[in-house]
């Protein structure tokens, strides 16, 4: 399943799917604070993407909690791994750690000028963050990013499992309804 939706000139994606096979600039990770790459999205990206990945992010760990670093990708077809720290050590996070991380990994995207990051669903697996709430928090962050950036043109989001895609879909409809 995939809907894509125009927005300043540029476009946000929902695919079903896993992020690691996602032909993106960049995928993002959904890391804690030290960078270590454990289970969940981290885990994925670390097995199919090789443990340099994970090396690499370390060295640059650690990092507040809502920042954003951009490691090399590894064997994935991505050029780079964009490490969102969503948590600490006690791998609890919320909203206020969820938008800064977000907005930072677009930020980061910005920097290195890339087309197109897919996100998985920020803080949900291990943090325990409701799925409804990371949709918004989410999708209002990337639209607050693409008024006022010029980079990324593509914004996806690849939600795993059905019931993920389905909890984005509606908040994506009605926030590029407001925000037209």
């Amino acid at each position: 399943m995939k809907i894509e939706k125009n927005f300043n000139n540029k476009k946000i994606v929902l695919i079903l799917g896993d992020i690691t096979d996602s032909e993106t600039d960049a995928i993002v990770n959904a890391a804690n604070d030290h960078l270590w790459m454990g289970s969940g999205v981290a885990g994925a990206i670390k097995a199919k993407g090789g443990v340099e990945i994970e090396k690499e992010a370390k060295a640059k760990g650690p990092i507040p909690i809502g920042e954003a670093v951009a490691t090399s990708a590894g064997k994935l077809k991505a050029k780079y791994v964009i490490h969102a720290a969503v948590m600490g050590q006690d791998l609890q996070t919320n909203e206020k750690y969820i938008r800064a991380a977000t907005l930072n990994s677009l930020k980061r995207a910005e920097e290195l000028k890339l087309s197109s990051i897919a996100f998985p669903a920020l803080g949900t697996g291990v943090g325990g963050f409701p799925m409804d709430k990371c949709a918004e928090v989410m999708i209002n962050a990337t639209i607050e990013s693409l008024r006022a950036s010029q980079y990324p043109k593509e914004v996806h989001f690849a939600l795993f499992r059905k019931s993920d895609y389905n909890a984005f879909l509606p908040e994506l409809e009605k926030n590029l309804h407001i925000n037209m």
